[in-house]
This record gives C-alpha cells, structure tokens and sequence, in this order.
C-alpha cells in the first residue's frame, strides 16, 4: 500500500510541529491508513523534527497504535471474566475460523481485523464483540455472521 505523504502532509500541518502533537497526528494518520506505515512514521520525523527511533517508541509503547496494516473494520471480543464464562472464548474462535485468522491478526482481504481484550466494561451483556466501536451483546454464532455480513454488505455496496 502506497502511502499518499500529502495526506501526512496535511495532518502534520493541522496539528503543528511541536512534540506534544506527535500523539494526535499519529492517531490520525493511523485512522487515515489504517496503520502506521513506515514512509509517514519517517515524514513525522522529518517534519516534527523528532528522531525516527523516538516516533517509533511511541508508536511501539501504545496498544492504540499499530505498525502493521490492519482491516478497515476492528473486531475486539470481550473475553474479561463474565464474557469468559459465556463463552467470550468460543466466540473468538468462531470469529477467527470464518475469517481465517487468529486474534490480532487482519483478514486476507484486509476486510478486519480481530482483536480479543480483556474487558469491555459491559460484563451484563456478554459475550460481547464490537466492530468500529459498535457494541453487539450476547452473542452466539449465528449473530457474528449476520454482523459480519452487514459490514461486508456495505462494502460491497460502496465498491458498486
């Protein structure tokens, strides 16, 4: 994936130069690429004036942050005490067989991407999933993949 660095350009621009917005302009160039890719963590250097290996530190210290391309939509399973025992785990393993992939890995097709964590703070409601941000409680096999299929839906509606 070839990235556009005006794009970067444009971000860096909107938040400024100064070493405390390193954090937001990451953040958005994340949310822009789906990932920190290796040519805009170097123009974030150059531009800010801070050292590839500190951007590279923070961008490695936050688990918000990722350095490998991720899929456009984020699939995160509750598998906190409650959703355990509800089955959090059968969950994430239903999830990674109809995608192909284990936990924190992104689909062929970088469609999503599936992330297990350890609480989603709705423990009443388990298991719980959600894409983008989006709650889906009490979950059971034949829920994921109507959920899974409406994202697919509407990429498939947006690629028409």
């Amino acid at each position: 994936m070839a990235v556009e660095i005006s794009k970067v350009d444009v971000i860096i621009d909107k938040h400024g130069f100064e070493q405390r917005w390193l954090i937001p302009s990451l953040l958005e160039i994340q949310d822009e690429f789906h990932y920190l890719p290796p040519d805009a963590l170097q123009r974030v250097s150059e531009r800010m004036e801070i050292p590839l290996i500190q951007v590279h530190q923070v961008a490695e210290f936050y688990k918000a942050f990722s350095l490998e391309p991720r899929g456009k939509h984020i699939i995160t399973v509750c598998l906190g005490t409650a959703c355990h025992v509800q089955g959090g785990d059968r969950l994430v393993d239903h999830i990674g067989h109809l995608l192909d992939i284990e936990p924190g890995r992104t689909s062929s097709d970088m469609l999503f991407t599936l992330e297990a964590v350890n609480c989603l703070g709705c423990c009443s409601i388990g298991p719980v999933m959600t894409v983008d941000g989006k709650y889906f409680g009490s979950m059971v096999a034949s829920k994921v993949e109507r959920v899974l299929d409406i994202y697919r839906d509407r990429e498939a509606l947006a690629d028409d």
